[in-house]
């Protein structure tokens, strides 16, 4: 079999996967009674057709690349992330819990460490699942989905009590939300009239920093060996817990980064309902990029697009923004099932034998054809 057709292999069936989401999608859309094309035409191409659009799609890749960042270091590790949201919550608490305690300290002092203060929020939410896993075996399915739960609520408590806007309590409408944090860590916005902030620029820096790390580092190649034949790993020297927690605590990190990012670039205080889902539309971008950074930027920017496009189709056509989940569920699937198909070695040798046995037949028919012309 060669390296040629296990390319062409792998890229047709990304194209059937692809054709196979399309269609679900449009299954779904005609059960509601939506106008498939156009919905499909108001998703893919309205949020390009001005820049303030585009910076918006943007906006929401920043906090989907650097949380999917995080999910494939955990997943090549061999821990499977379900927490970055509730990570990305205690990140944003940290980092506004610092900005708050610290308003005066100037700016290039107070970003860094807000910044750092979110990333080891989420790590210290990410290495509670870890060292439940490495040592007592807990599946980080259940510890990290629960822990979520936890996250949620005392993320709540604390903007409803010691970090409530004492502003909403003077007005009486105790709206959870901190008071809007000091101008020492907002992220400059880019373009003039636009969200778009500088934090594109860390998630970009971020995806060059992972890439350097798994593919061109010892300690990454023993990650993804630990994560791929933990009993191989094992067997060679390595420490298979170890690079578990420290994968997860990176996971954690990077998720908690997303949210200081987003605090600091976006809303500029914490508020209720800030995570928006990013935790886990990061998991489906994480899968669609191959969990490879190469992979994830534009898979980020593809579901920056849906999220946009998603809210628009409420407005324009009538379909309920929620149907972006619905879709996002349908990738899922669709990525699951594909990769299954292309790491199943069997199908990949039917096809291969299939294809010997077309390209066999071809050549003999033309050499019957010439043989003939040469005869006579």
């Amino acid at each position: 079999m060669t390296r040629q057709f296990r390319l062409l292999y792998q890229a047709v069936i990304v194209v059937l996967a692809v054709l196979a989401a399309m269609l679900m999608g449009a299954m779904v859309l005609a059960a509601i009674g939506a106008d498939v094309a156009r919905t499909y035409a108001v998703i893919l191409t309205e949020p390009l057709k001005n820049v303030g659009l585009i910076s918006e799609v943007i906006l929401r890749a920043i906090p989907l690349t650097i949380i999917a960042l995080g999910i494939s270091v955990a997943y090549r590790s061999g821990f499977i992330n379900i927490g970055a949201e509730g990570q990305m919550a205690m990140g944003i608490l940290a980092s506004a819990a610092v900005a708050l305690a610290l308003p005066d300290i100037p700016r290039p002092v107070l970003l860094p460490i807000a910044l750092l203060a979110g990333a080891a929020g989420g790590a210290a939410w990410g290495f509670v699942p870890g060292i439940l896993k490495a040592r007592l075996k807990v599946s980080e399915l259940l510890s990290t989905v629960m822990l979520n739960y936890i996250a949620f609520q005392f993320y709540t408590f604390c903007l409803r009590g010691p970090m409530l806007d004492p502003a909403e309590i003077t007005l009486g409408s105790g709206t959870p939300q901190s008071m809007r944090l000091t101008r020492s860590i907002w992220l400059d916005r880019i373009i003039p009239n636009t969200r778009l902030h500088t934090g594109i620029f860390i998630a970009l820096a971020l995806a060059l920093i992972v890439y350097v790390l798994l593919w061109k580092t010892t300690f990454g190649y023993n990650m993804r060996a630990a994560g791929a034949q933990e009993r191989a790993a094992r067997y060679g020297g390595i420490s298979v817990a170890r690079y578990l927690v420290v994968a997860i605590c990176i996971s954690g990190a990077l998720a908690g980064l997303a949210g200081a990012v987003e605090v600091a670039g976006v809303h500029r205080r914490a508020i209720e309902g800030i995570t928006a889902g990013y935790g886990f539309s990061g998991i489906v971008v994480a899968l669609f990029g191959g969990l490879h950074p190469a992979g994830i930027v534009p898979a980020a920017f593809f579901f920056g697009l849906l999220l946009v496009g998603a809210d628009m189709t409420q407005r324009l056509v009538g379909v309920p923004a929620n149907m972006v989940q619905v879709l996002q569920g349908i990738i899922i699937l669709v990525i699951v099932s594909g990769k299954m198909v292309i790491n199943n070695p069997y199908l990949m040798e039917k096809a291969w034998q299939r294809f010997q046995g077309i390209t066999a037949g071809g050549n003999e028919k033309s050499g019957a054809q010439n043989s003939g012309k040469g005869d006579t």
